[in-house]
């Protein structure tokens, strides 16, 4: 992907993340694969709402850093093993959607089969399970979920999504957190009225996930 487009669409990310609350103060970090050896992330401690090209740093897949001085994010592991295990991904994504990160703050998982936009986009919703942020714990905790799934909570720690580009992977984020708002209000309201699986059947033939 041609540079300076990936530092555009990376800061423009960043800024609708946090405009909707997905982030506050320094969290939340975003990834562009530039090649097959190469990819740009943002750099560890900095608002994404507010980022800079100076702030996006690339790294080699080894983590080493090829441009700039500045420290790439402390969870470069993650972004490296979705990118290593899905060549078919262009971006990734981690942030701390509040509806979202509260389903998996209480142990419980996003509903299946509630929106059939979900359905279609995203499929069902998994929570791996808790790893520390920054290490390959965490690293392994995910790596299955990322093998079969755009879009991944993380227990106590917010969610990850992935995408053909990086502004895709934004849009399985923003559609994962309104389904989490829906889901919500539905439980407030005292029931989910879910579609069938024959109906999700149709669904799936109509608008085949490509």
């Amino acid at each position: 992907m041609h540079l300076q487009q990936a530092i555009s669409d990376v800061i423009q990310v960043g800024k609708r993340m946090y405009n909707r609350g997905y982030v506050a103060s320094n969290d939340g970090n975003i990834s562009v694969r530039l090649s097959e050896d190469r990819l740009l992330i943002t750099m560890s401690g900095v608002s994404k709402g507010f980022l800079t090209p100076e702030q996006l740093v690339i790294v080699d897949y080894d983590g080493q850093a090829i441009s700039g001085t500045q420290k790439p994010s402390s969870e470069m592991k993650m972004h490296l093993m979705a990118y290593r295990e899905r060549p078919d991904i262009h971006g990734v994504a981690h942030a701390h959607p509040p509806t979202s990160t509260g389903f998996s703050v209480a142990g419980i998982d996003l509903p299946k089969n509630l929106l059939p936009e979900v359905i279609v986009s995203l499929g069902n919703i998994p929570t791996a399970p808790y790893g520390t942020p920054g290490t390959m714990e965490l690293v392994e905790s995910l790596r299955e979920y990322v093998c079969t799934n755009d879009a991944i909570l993380l227990e106590n720690h917010g969610a990850l999504t992935l995408g053909s580009d990086v502004i895709s992977a934004y849009h399985k984020m923003e559609t994962m957190e309104h389904l989490a708002q829906i889901a919500l209000v539905a439980r407030l309201l005292g029931k989910e009225n879910t579609i069938n699986n024959d109906n999700v059947e149709k669904l799936i033939q109509l608008y085949p996930r490509s």
